[in-house]
Formats: structure tokens, sequence, C-alpha cells
């Protein structure tokens, strides 16, 4: 690894003095993946510049480790002559991925000049939601007859031109329709070459199908440890597999994606650097802010008509820890609850088990921070003369009402999310701005409420 790294600092050292002719002897050295990477972080124009240098074998590797930006750049300058020869030598996943990012006009000109049953593979392909099994699939997999023996599959096997390993073979019937697989390595023990495949069949293979959401795809690999999964189409045929690559490439994006949601952004912002762009991404969320600002400062308005001057002063001094701490709480509740609906929870009885979990952490974290917070009111407010009122009523409102904001963030930040993905919302947009925007409400809301109460007994006392 160290090598791969001083190599990449050189070749980067070419780029910035744009001594070209010193750069191809470093690429035979380095594997696709980290020419892509270089490419990927090298300047916009020097992009087309350097996917010329690459061999020819090569370059169908790099460009589908290329992000989306570095490849459209390169698919700009290339002739549809050149993208064809490059997408044959591809797997037909990757090549549906880098047609699909083209116009359709385009991408079907490509199409024309590939070999018949290359390009019959990609529009396969094409034609599913590029979100869905059938989008990440390749129909590059193995199937063998139920008819057949185990030497008579590893002939077949020995006879195909395969571009990704196999590991399974896939057991269809007459009318292709998935029956089981067979692990490669049980074919290959010399007691099982006589044997009928249908002997050898584990019948309990896991499948999806074609329109089966990719990030349930994922988490049906990870919960299993599937290297592959069988594809399934609308009769039961079999029509692809999704490889572990595809799956790891899902679990990145999807996590990518619900990180940016947290923020109230989008994963848009990492193919497009354009300040415009990000704005569009960002602002809906940060106007939905600053609409909570407005609300919160009605809040603080409506309450002063019922308070003194030094109680509405002294008071003031614990409103930003109020919101702060109701905020976080939610953010905390949220998103442990978002994390477990994205691991399947929200179908079995453990997401009751994580509110419950939620709402006492909730309620404990909240006893002991408003008694902390109590305590240090108490010694703030003692120092105060100008209040009239006693500096241990004052540091008891306090500590109530971040115990009670607190613990109700925990609630409601951990029931958003799950009425949200009832709903058949994305609960990630839960999340981030929103449950923190809505917690400094009712934080508010909770504060002055109780010290409204507090106050009134305290005259009443």
């Amino acid at each position: 690894m160290s090598d791969t790294n001083h190599i990449k600092e050189q070749v980067n050292f070419y780029i910035k003095g744009e001594l070209w002719e010193q750069i191809p002897k470093f690429f035979d050295e380095l594997h696709p993946a980290d020419i892509a990477e270089i490419i990927n972080h090298a300047p916009a124009s020097s992009h087309n510049v350097l996917f010329d240098l690459i061999d020819d074998e090569v370059k169908p590797d790099v460009l589908a480790e290329l992000d989306d930006q570095a490849e459209a750049d390169i698919l700009e300058e290339l002739s549809d002559e050149e993208i064809s020869d490059i997408v044959e030598e591809m797997a037909p996943d990757d090549a549906a991925d880098v047609l699909g990012e083209l116009e359709e006009e385009r991408s079907e000109e490509i199409l024309e000049l590939m070999e018949n049953e290359e390009s019959d593979d990609v529009r396969e392909l094409l034609q599913y939601d590029e979100d869905t099994a059938g989008g990440i699939m390749t129909t590059d997999f193995v199937a063998v007859r139920v008819a057949m023996s185990a030497g008579e599959a590893i002939e077949y096997i020995g006879s195909l031109e395969l571009d990704e390993p196999v590991y399974y073979l896939y057991v269809i019937d007459s009318e292709e329709r998935l029956t089981g697989s067979v692990q490669l390595w049980e074919l290959l023990k010399k007691g099982n070459r006589e044997k009928p495949i249908k002997e050898l069949t584990d019948k309990e293979t896991i499948s999806v199908h074609t329109h089966t959401d990719q990030e349930e795809v994922a988490r049906i690999a990870s919960k299993y440890d599937l290297s592959s999964l069988p594809v399934l189409d609308e009769q039961n045929k079999l029509v692809g597999r999704v490889t572990v690559d595809d799956i790891i490439d899902v679990i990145e994006e999807e996590a990518s994606e619900d990180i940016f949601k947290l923020a109230g952004s989008s994963d848009s912002e990492l193919e497009d650097t354009s300040p415009i762009q990000a704005c569009k991404a960002r602002l809906p969320w940060l106007l939905i802010t600053l609409g909570t600002g407005f609300i919160s400062s009605l809040i603080l308005k409506s309450f002063m008509n019922h308070l003194s001057m030094a109680e509405i002063v002294t008071l003031s001094f614990f409103v930003p820890i109020i919101m702060a701490m109701g905020g976080n709480t939610g953010i905390q509740s949220s998103t442990l609850i978002i994390r477990g609906i994205a691991l399947g929870a929200s179908h079995s009885r453990r997401i009751i088990k994580i509110i419950t979990h939620e709402i006492i952490a909730g309620a404990t974290m909240g006893i002991i921070c408003g008694t902390t917070i109590g305590l240090w009111a108490h010694f703030v407010i003692s120092q105060d003369t100008a209040t009239t009122i006693a500096p241990s009523y004052l540091a008891l409102t306090v500590g109530i009402a971040l115990f009670s904001a607190m613990a109700f963030a925990a609630v409601f930040g951990a029931l958003v999310p799950v009425m949200l993905d009832r709903a058949k919302i994305d609960p990630a947009v839960a999340s981030g701005p929103f449950v923190s925007a809505s917690n400094d409400i009712f934080a508010l809301l909770i504060y002055y409420g109780i010290t409204l109460l507090m106050l009134g007994v305290f005259h009443l006392a």
C-alpha cells in the first residue's frame, strides 16, 4: 500500500507540472481503482488527458470506477465509436450504468454500434429503475438445468467466458424458473461428479425480484451474508444476479444519502460544485429553520406580557440551554430510530423496544441534566439582587423545564421517524433540521409554560 501511495504522489506531482509523458509508466503499475481515484481528484481540465494515457485494455475497468463528474467529462469528449468499444468490454451492469448517464438518443446510437449479444444485455438492464434490483444486477451469471449431473455442469462452466467470478450456480427448470443454487466447490468434490444436480441443490435459495428496492437488496445480502443474490422477473424467471461489489456500492450510496438528509442537504452536492445547486439543496430546510425562529420570537413576545422585566432577563439566561439540550436529545433519538428502521427493525417488535428505550433514556438524562442546571441556576440567580423571586423557585423552574423538554424531545424524536415510515415517507427527512427546529418550539413552550405555572404557585404562596 505504501508503494501505491508513493506512485500516486508521483503521478499527482506530474499532473500539477503537466508532465504527461511521465505518467503512463506509473499507470501500468496501478490498479484501475487507483487510477480512477487519481482522475477523480485531478482538475476537470485534465480528466480527458489522463484517460487517454491509460492502456486501452484497462480503460473499461477505470471507467467503471470513476465518479459521476469525471465520467461525464470523459464521455463528453469521446466519440460514440470509442464509447462503444469500451463498454463492450465492461460487465453488463457497469455498461448499463455508463450508458444510463447519457442522453437517450446518444445511448441508443452507441448500443447500435455494439455487438448484438452485448447490446441486448445492456438494453435489458436499462429498462429497470436504477434504484432497483433490476437496475443494479448483472446478466452475467451461470444457470444449469436441473437434469444435469455435476460433471456436466463443470464442463459447461468451463466453456463459458465470464466477466465476473462465479461462486454459485443457479439451478433452473425447463421454463427457466429458479429452483435453487449449488456452490461451485460442491461440484468439484470427487464424490459428487456423477451425482445429479438436483441432489446437490439448495432449494432454500434467497432471491429478490427486479422491482425490489436496492436498499432492501443490500439489507437482505447483509442479513444472510450473501456474496450474490439471484434476481427474478415477474414470472419468477431468473434474469440476473446482484454481486457483492454492487451491494457495497449500494450500502455506501444509501449511507451517504442518509447523512446528507440528516444535515438537510442532498448528495447531489458531491456531483455538482455549483453554489446555486448547493443553495437549492440546503435552502428549503434553512427556510424551515428560519420559520421556526419566527414562531419562537412570537412565543417570546407572548410570554413577555406575563412577566416582569427582571424575570424576563433572569429566565433568558437559560433559554439557549433549554433549546440546545432539547434539540440534541431529539436528534439522538431520531438517529437511533432511523438506523433501526434501516436495519429492518420497523418490521418487528424491536422498534417498540427501541422507542421504549429512548423514552426511559430521555427521562433519565432529563433528570440528571435538570438537576445539574437547577443547581447552576440557583448559583447564578442568587448573585442577582434585582429579581423579586427566590432563587430556589427559579432554579426549580429551570430544572423542571429542562427535564420536561428533554423527555419530550426523546419521545418526539423517536416517534416522528416511525410515523413517517408508516406513511411510506423516507424517515431520514425527520432528522436534522426538522426534529431540531420542532423541538426548539416545544422547548420554549415547555419552558415558559412551566415558568408561568411555577410563578403562579410562588405568588399564591
